[in-house]
């Protein structure tokens, strides 16, 4: 008898939790891909809320929440797409807050190809250099602000593969089409190192700062499982999960 009791209270408290658990659709920046997958396995054992994430460039997830994409959360790799929705009346009024810093690296999935130092870009060797869509992408963007710094622009030029987002310029790379490229350190960094090919962390004073806003969108005002989102990204658990990418919080 008390064993069956047990089970009617293990059952009870179940079907407690998942009446108070929910979906939230977010809409997540690709250099924040692997970071988001491993909270959303903590989110969920924590909170009983499943996170449903899909993946790509700001810029295009900005012309798709204005044309009605069903996304109640948005990380972006920016701070003023955000902003900009939330001028236009689409999120949450005080919602937004910046989850993580990004940095930028120039890689090569060559073991010692990429110096220290990014002298390699100097050095003229190389034949594709691969960036992310600096129109719709923030990495992308903070990569030709470093080639202007370095006095790169011009003859670097002809040597530029372009991916749609970060993820793609990632993949140029890591396939070998593209002897090196600019990726977020969050690709190709876990746990304090950089875990294959070789790298130079860029110096975040040549670019502007790449704050990784956070906002609840029209769609989620009501959704209970988009505010609890929110609370864990500023939490230890989440804080911790994204420093060991890279990130800076």
């Amino acid at each position: 008898m008390k064993f069956t009791t047990s089970l009617l209270a293990l059952g009870a408290a179940m079907a407690l939790n998942s009446a108070y658990a929910d979906e939230v659709q977010v809409a997540v920046a690709a250099n924040f891909t692997a970071p988001i997958q491993a909270i959303a396995k903590a989110f969920e054992a924590d909170t009983g809320h499943k996170l449903v994430a899909a993946y790509g460039s700001t810029g295009q997830f900005y012309t798709q929440i204005k044309n009605g994409a069903p996304f109640e959360v948005f990380l972006a790799a920016d701070d003023s797409t955000p902003a900009k929705l939330e001028s236009e009346q689409e999120t949450v009024p005080g919602s937004r807050f910046t989850y993580a810093t990004g940095t930028l690296a120039l890689w090569s999935a060559k073991p010692g190809y990429v110096d220290a130092e990014g002298a390699v870009l100097k050095g003229n060797s190389y034949q594709h250099l691969s960036i992310a869509n600096p129109k719709a992408a923030p990495y992308g963007l903070a990569a030709t602000q470093v080639l202007a710094k370095m006095n790169l622009t011009q003859v670097t030029q002809p040597k530029l593969v372009e991916g749609q987002n970060i993820t793609q310029a990632f993949q140029f790379v890591s396939t070998g089409n593209a002897e090196l490229g600019f990726v977020a350190l969050s690709q190709i960094f876990k746990d304090g190192k950089v875990e294959q090919g070789s790298a130079w962390i860029v110096p975040a004073a040549l670019h502007d700062p790449i704050k990784q806003d956070a906002v609840i969108l029209n769609k989620g005002r009501d959704s209970d499982a988009a505010k609890a989102l929110m609370q864990y990204l500023k939490g230890p658990a989440a804080a911790a999960i994204i420093k060991s990418y890279g990130y800076q919080i």
